[in-house]
Protein backbone atom coordinates (compact mmCIF):
# COMPACT_ATOMS: atom_id res chain seq x y z
CA UNK A 1 0.00 0.00 0.00
CA UNK A 2 1.31 3.06 -0.86
CA UNK A 3 1.54 6.36 1.68
CA UNK A 4 -1.25 8.12 -0.36
CA UNK A 5 -3.52 5.06 -0.22
CA UNK A 6 -2.81 5.00 3.59
CA UNK A 7 -3.75 8.45 3.90
CA UNK A 8 -6.53 7.87 1.75
CA UNK A 9 -7.80 4.93 4.04
CA UNK A 10 -7.27 6.98 7.25
CA UNK A 11 -9.40 9.81 5.90
CA UNK A 12 -12.20 6.86 5.27
CA UNK A 13 -12.42 5.78 9.00
CA UNK A 14 -11.76 9.43 9.80
CA UNK A 15 -15.14 10.11 8.22
CA UNK A 16 -16.53 7.15 9.36
CA UNK A 17 -15.65 8.10 12.94
CA UNK A 18 -17.12 11.11 12.69
CA UNK A 19 -20.09 9.84 11.63
CA UNK A 20 -20.18 7.32 14.68
CA UNK A 21 -19.61 10.30 17.41
CA UNK A 22 -23.33 12.09 15.08
CA UNK A 23 -24.89 8.17 16.04
CA UNK A 24 -23.51 8.05 19.55
CA UNK A 25 -24.85 11.38 20.54
CA UNK A 26 -28.64 10.69 19.59
CA UNK A 27 -28.54 12.41 15.73
CA UNK A 28 -29.31 9.50 14.14
CA UNK A 29 -30.96 11.16 10.69
CA UNK A 30 -27.29 12.98 10.56
CA UNK A 31 -25.71 10.00 10.86
CA UNK A 32 -26.97 8.04 8.09
CA UNK A 33 -26.51 10.70 6.06
CA UNK A 34 -23.17 10.99 6.10
CA UNK A 35 -22.76 6.72 6.86
CA UNK A 36 -24.81 6.74 2.96
CA UNK A 37 -22.75 9.68 1.32
CA UNK A 38 -19.65 7.57 2.39
CA UNK A 39 -21.22 4.53 1.12
CA UNK A 40 -21.57 6.09 -2.28
CA UNK A 41 -17.91 6.99 -2.41
CA UNK A 42 -16.63 3.81 -0.86
CA UNK A 43 -19.01 1.84 -3.44
CA UNK A 44 -19.67 -1.57 -4.20
CA UNK A 45 -15.49 -2.40 -4.92
CA UNK A 46 -14.11 -0.27 -2.12
CA UNK A 47 -11.72 -1.78 0.60
CA UNK A 48 -13.92 -4.10 2.13
CA UNK A 49 -12.57 -3.06 5.67
CA UNK A 50 -14.16 0.55 4.76
CA UNK A 51 -17.14 -1.40 4.07
CA UNK A 52 -17.36 -3.58 7.16
CA UNK A 53 -16.70 -0.82 9.17
CA UNK A 54 -19.38 1.68 7.92
CA UNK A 55 -22.03 -0.92 7.09
CA UNK A 56 -21.52 -2.50 10.55
CA UNK A 57 -22.39 1.48 12.27
CA UNK A 58 -24.58 2.40 9.53
CA UNK A 59 -26.81 -0.73 11.03
CA UNK A 60 -27.25 1.03 14.01
CA UNK A 61 -28.56 4.03 12.10
CA UNK A 62 -31.52 2.38 10.99
CA UNK A 63 -34.86 2.42 12.27
CA UNK A 64 -36.20 -0.20 10.58
CA UNK A 65 -35.75 -3.51 11.52
CA UNK A 66 -35.49 -5.00 7.67
CA UNK A 67 -32.65 -2.39 7.13
CA UNK A 68 -31.00 -2.97 9.78
CA UNK A 69 -30.73 -6.67 9.04
CA UNK A 70 -29.49 -5.37 5.08
CA UNK A 71 -26.64 -3.70 6.36
CA UNK A 72 -25.64 -6.01 9.11
CA UNK A 73 -25.78 -8.93 5.95
CA UNK A 74 -23.70 -6.32 3.90
CA UNK A 75 -21.16 -5.82 6.61
CA UNK A 76 -20.89 -9.78 7.17
CA UNK A 77 -20.35 -9.65 3.41
CA UNK A 78 -17.53 -6.88 3.56
CA UNK A 79 -15.75 -9.13 6.11
CA UNK A 80 -15.60 -12.14 4.37
CA UNK A 81 -14.19 -10.01 1.17
CA UNK A 82 -11.76 -8.89 3.59
CA UNK A 83 -10.41 -12.13 4.63
CA UNK A 84 -10.19 -13.08 1.23
CA UNK A 85 -8.00 -10.16 0.13
CA UNK A 86 -6.08 -9.34 3.40
CA UNK A 87 -5.24 -13.37 4.62
CA UNK A 88 -1.41 -12.41 5.11
CA UNK A 89 -2.27 -9.15 6.50
CA UNK A 90 -1.63 -10.16 10.68
CA UNK A 91 -3.10 -6.73 11.83
CA UNK A 92 -5.81 -7.07 9.56
CA UNK A 93 -6.75 -10.98 10.43
CA UNK A 94 -6.78 -10.29 14.14
CA UNK A 95 -9.02 -7.35 13.50
CA UNK A 96 -11.71 -9.32 11.63
CA UNK A 97 -11.52 -12.57 14.07
CA UNK A 98 -12.20 -10.16 16.49
CA UNK A 99 -14.88 -8.35 14.86
CA UNK A 100 -17.19 -11.48 13.64
CA UNK A 101 -18.75 -12.49 17.29
CA UNK A 102 -19.92 -8.85 16.82
CA UNK A 103 -21.28 -9.28 13.48
CA UNK A 104 -22.57 -12.74 13.87
CA UNK A 105 -24.49 -11.05 17.22
CA UNK A 106 -25.87 -8.58 15.78
CA UNK A 107 -27.31 -10.25 12.70
CA UNK A 108 -28.43 -12.60 16.02
CA UNK A 109 -30.89 -9.27 17.15
CA UNK A 110 -31.66 -8.49 14.30
CA UNK A 111 -33.43 -11.94 13.53
CA UNK A 112 -34.62 -11.62 16.88
CA UNK A 113 -36.60 -8.42 16.26
CA UNK A 114 -37.87 -9.95 13.05
CA UNK A 115 -39.30 -12.73 15.51
CA UNK A 116 -37.23 -15.48 13.22
CA UNK A 117 -35.75 -17.45 16.48
CA UNK A 118 -34.12 -20.39 13.99
CA UNK A 119 -32.28 -17.79 12.01
CA UNK A 120 -31.10 -15.51 15.60
CA UNK A 121 -29.85 -18.98 17.05
CA UNK A 122 -27.80 -19.82 14.39
CA UNK A 123 -25.91 -16.43 14.05
CA UNK A 124 -26.31 -16.38 17.90
CA UNK A 125 -24.17 -19.78 17.60
CA UNK A 126 -21.50 -18.70 15.38
CA UNK A 127 -21.11 -15.72 17.82
CA UNK A 128 -20.28 -17.62 20.71
CA UNK A 129 -18.21 -20.04 18.31
CA UNK A 130 -16.24 -16.95 16.97
CA UNK A 131 -16.11 -15.13 20.63
CA UNK A 132 -12.43 -17.43 21.20
CA UNK A 133 -11.08 -14.77 19.37
CA UNK A 134 -11.77 -11.60 21.59
CA UNK A 135 -9.40 -10.52 24.38
CA UNK A 136 -9.81 -10.31 27.73
CA UNK A 137 -11.07 -6.74 27.45
CA UNK A 138 -13.59 -4.27 27.88
CA UNK A 139 -14.93 -5.03 23.97
CA UNK A 140 -14.27 -8.79 24.15
CA UNK A 141 -15.94 -9.04 27.56
CA UNK A 142 -18.68 -6.46 26.53
CA UNK A 143 -19.32 -8.96 23.32
CA UNK A 144 -19.54 -11.92 25.64
CA UNK A 145 -21.81 -11.03 27.62
CA UNK A 146 -24.01 -9.61 25.34
CA UNK A 147 -24.06 -13.15 23.45
CA UNK A 148 -25.23 -14.14 27.00
CA UNK A 149 -27.80 -11.89 26.93
CA UNK A 150 -29.14 -12.87 23.91
CA UNK A 151 -29.08 -16.42 24.66
CA UNK A 152 -31.31 -15.68 27.55
CA UNK A 153 -33.29 -13.63 26.03
CA UNK A 154 -33.95 -16.21 23.34
CA UNK A 155 -34.23 -19.18 25.73
CA UNK A 156 -36.90 -17.65 27.26
CA UNK A 157 -38.98 -17.25 24.07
Amino acid sequence: MTEQQQVADDGVMTRIGQAMMLLHGGDREEARNRFQQLWGQIGPDGDPLHRCTLAHYMADAQDDPDAELAWDLRALLAAQGLSEERPAEHDSAVALRALYPSLHLNLAADYVKLQRPDAARVHLDRARAASDALDDDGYGNGVRAAIERLEVRLRSR
